[in-house]
């Protein structure tokens, strides 16, 4: 696997805290190569955060620790479906984990579930269909700024992300989420919610594989 991550990973932009942006670029990129629909049917964009912004993940680069946990105030990540593979696939760029990854085996490494957690640090997910992601998900990069106006990090040296109707910001409505906006049950009708709904759905924990186990 190892091999394979060395020859996929340098075709993707990766610019580290800009998590967001470098999901839809490789979601356009899988879509430009083939790798996925070229429509971005079996695409899904995974914003993950809890009421507190405060998120344990593992296998993270920028981490400092020999087991790679961070705390993030969310992530960003990107799940392929494809109905003739075996496992969803999870793409991101900031896990040390290979690119991609099956989806049980990146649960398991990067979230830990049975690792026990205080109720704060309960890590919930936003599912949001890649074509609607593509039309509505803006970013002008603010929230990368101080008070000052300068930079916290050197952003990508490509343009902002702009909403096919103009808007310029919007990453604030997609991260923010809270445990009472999850989904009691999965069912079958959630897959057209994710698929018609802008800003997708919310599902815990213990249902984010349950959901991509649905038919899509």
């Amino acid at each position: 696997m190892a091999s394979q991550q060395e020859t996929v990973t340098p075709q993707f932009d990766h610019t580290p805290l800009y998590c967001e942006e470098n999901v839809y670029r490789i979601c356009k990129k899988l879509c430009s190569t083939g790798v996925a629909d070229t429509e971005a049917s079996d695409l899904f964009v995974v914003f993950i955060s809890n009421d507190k912004k405060q998120i344990p993940l593992w296998h993270q680069k920028a981490s400092h620790r020999a087991d790679g946990v961070i705390l993030w105030d969310y992530h960003v990540i990107c799940i392929q479906k494809k109905e003739t593979e075996k496992s969803p696939l999870v793409w991101d760029l900031d896990s040390t984990l290979p690119f991609p990854s099956p989806l049980a085996s990146y649960v398991a490494e990067t979230f830990r579930p049975s690792f026990p957690l205080f109720s704060e640090f309960r890590r919930f997910y936003r599912i949001v269909h890649a074509p609607m992601f593509f039309r509505c998900f803006a970013s002008d990069r603010r929230h990368m700024k101080d008070s000052d106006g300068n930079w916290n990090s050197q952003p990508p040296p490509y343009d902002p992300i702009v909403a096919e109707d103009g808007t310029v910001h919007n990453l604030n409505e997609y991260v923010e989420i809270r445990s009472a906006d999850a989904v009691p049950n999965i069912e079958a009708d959630l897959v057209n919610a994710v698929k018609n709904e802008r800003l997708g759905v919310v599902v815990n924990e213990k249902q984010i594989e349950e959901f991509f186990s649905l038919p899509t």
